[in-house]
């Protein structure tokens, strides 16, 4: 059974849902009222839920592609122009991010909305007994593992942030940003999936609780981060700790001893609604969805609803667009193997280029193609023409990986926007693996990483996409690492080969520029790739990454002002 972070909806006191938001409440429950095994349930359920109240608005916190992939060098904003959710581009070009911008106040304060339910649940557990709730300690640690989450995420986006307990006397505002420091944040949070992998059980009886499996990933993750110590002035890298990445090795081991994950046989079953909770094991933590299910809306994903292409069947608003210098990271050379140095030295444009060059098949699951089926539908042929929104600004692709294609029953009108109930994919064993090669990789043992990485190239040999006729759609030429032969498989070739896998498989997912601050090479990365796409792409021509400022958001200036001054602001703000 799939290892999926479920929501589940309950209604009344518990849990805000749209109709409620328009009548007078009827009454309120006291702190007592709420000690009982049904009433803490629904708390607990509670928790759940708000991982599933993410919205495009800016609390993209289980689906982060405007943070993770519009601030890389993966995609472009997109929409209707520059203004089209103009802050996003504010984002996107650094040069013009102020402290005040809103959605970034918007993701912090959702963010610890999230957390703020997490404790609830935690207070009310803690009041009830073992006797009483024979599930205290399973649930308790469900929910530890929803804050962690959180925390998590305001940590990768912020760097310094409250880290808020249960059964605090404390108001938010009085919790200083700067009580831990980085390191001592990191394992508060680690502290939190600790405790869900010691607690929980190996599966669940219903699907979408976390297990321990899902704990011990999110952990290895947060210790993977950990592990690349930056400096508190400018968040230099300036330590690898050889400690957070044995754990992170010995952690993916035991999920490897498992039994309980394996590898899509075709990546395309990550991205399509039909592959969610069956029997395939690469989910490890995802937000489950919903439609149909009583409510007005269900429970779909309004993360990436701005991301639907302009044709019959959809119609808005085509943001998320993958960049020029990421379809061309998909060439490979005449042995199989990525042109590391000289891919973006020749663009991939028209399409006959996807015939006399070769590629990697992970393109055809990433990015939509003129003459190409759309999410592996020949009756859907990407036609730029009619389905890019602004191709003179942002260019011809469109991103598929969060998308759904035109008829699935997973998809559904929201007012204007399309959405659909595919699970949200956090984190999958594909993911898992790669943490596991880089730390081996860091630790000096990149001869046993090289697997690792083949075992996921080896998939993608296997996920070709074909037209009507059966023929492949581009012209595909991808080959293991072989040491000796086609690579001389040293550390600083190893590590640069794992860090290009990280982009081709899991590029549109989100991670990208947390990857790149991790690394410490978001600056160099970043300021290259602005000096070339600006001559592709007009609007970037004032787009500048500052090297010590721009690896972490400001502190929203909204949440400093409502501290009275207590949070301090990160360094170059």
């Amino acid at each position: 059974m799939l290892r999926l972070l479920s929501f589940f909806l309950i209604a009344g006191a518990l849990l805000a849902c749209d109709s409620a938001l328009d009548e007078n409440p009827s009454g309120k429950l006291s702190g007592d009222q709420l000690n009982t095994p049904d009433r803490v349930e629904g708390l607990v359920t509670a928790a759940y839920a708000a991982l599933g109240n993410g919205h495009w608005d800016a609390a993209t916190y289980t689906d982060p592609w405007p943070w993770g992939s519009v601030r890389s060098d993966n995609a472009y904003k997109g929409g209707g122009s520059v203004a089209d959710q103009g802050v996003y581009n504010n984002y996107e070009q650094f040069s013009s991010i102020r402290t005040d911008l809103d959605k970034a106040d918007q993701f912090w304060f959702k963010s610890y909305q999230g957390i703020s339910r997490a404790n609830l649940a935690l207070e009310k557990l803690a009041e009830i007994s073992e006797e009483e709730f024979p599930l205290k300690t399973r649930r308790e640690a469900e929910v530890r593992f929803i804050r962690g989450h959180f925390h998590f995420m305001l940590k990768i986006m912020f760097k310094h942030v409250p880290f808020i307990e249960a059964n605090e006397e404390r108001e938010l505002k009085n919790v200083s940003n700067r009580e831990y420091t980085s390191q001592e944040l990191w394992d508060k949070i680690a502290a939190d999936f600790q405790f869900a992998a010691d607690n929980l059980p190996e599966s669940q009886p219903e699907v979408g609780r976390i297990d321990q499996w899902a704990a011990k990933a999110y952990l290895a993750k947060t210790r993977l981060y950990q592990a690349y110590r930056q400096d508190p002035s400018n968040h230099e890298v300036v330590e690898i700790q050889d400690d957070k990445l044995q754990e992170v090795v010995r952690l993916v081991n035991e999920m490897e001893a498992s039994g309980e994950y394996e590898l899509f046989d075709d990546i395309r079953k990550n991205f399509l609604w039909e592959f969610d909770n069956t029997d395939g094991k690469e989910t490890v933590f995802a937000v489950q969805r919903s439609r149909n299910d009583g409510t007005v809306r269900g429970r779909v994903n309004m993360e990436n609803a701005l991301n639907y292409p302009m044709n019959e069947g959809f119609g808005c608003c085509w943001f998320h667009i993958p960049s020029q210098n990421f379809v061309n990271s998909f060439q490979t050379d005449s042995d199989g193997l990525p042109l590391f140095d000289t891919f973006n030295q020749n663009s991939l444009t028209e399409p006959e280029d996807f015939q006399q060059n070769t590629v990697d098949p992970r393109l055809d699951h990433s990015v939509a193609l003129e003459g190409h089926p759309f999410k592996y539908d020949n009756d859907q042929i990407y036609d730029p023409n009619v389905w890019a929104r602004a191709p003179a600004t942002y260019g011809p692709y469109k991103s598929m990986k969060g998308l759904q294609p035109v008829g699935s029953p997973s998809v559904q009108q929201v007012v204007f926007f399309y959405a659909s109930s595919k699970n949200n994919n956090v984190i999958r064993y594909a993911d898992v693996l790669l943490w596991k090669a880089e730390a081996l990789i860091e630790l000096g043992r990149e001869d046993e990483a090289l697997p690792i990485i083949n075992r996921i190239r080896t998939r993608a040999a296997n996920s070709t996409v074909k037209d009507a006729d059966g023929n492949n759609v581009s012209n595909y030429q991808i080959e293991p690492y072989r040491d000796g032969q086609n690579i001389t498989w040293t550390q600083a070739n190893a590590r640069q080969a794992l860090r290009f896998e990280r982009r081709l498989e899991l590029g549109m997912e989100g991670w990208r520029f947390f990857d790149l601050v991790r690394w410490g090479i978001a600056a160099e990365t970043l300021n290259e790739y602005f000096a070339t796409e600006k001559q592709r792409r007009d609007y970037l021509q004032d787009a500048q990454f500052q090297e010590g400022r721009d690896e972490y958001l400001p502190i929203p200036q909204q949440q400093i002002d409502f501290s009275d001054g207590s949070y301090q602001q990160n360094p170059g703000w």
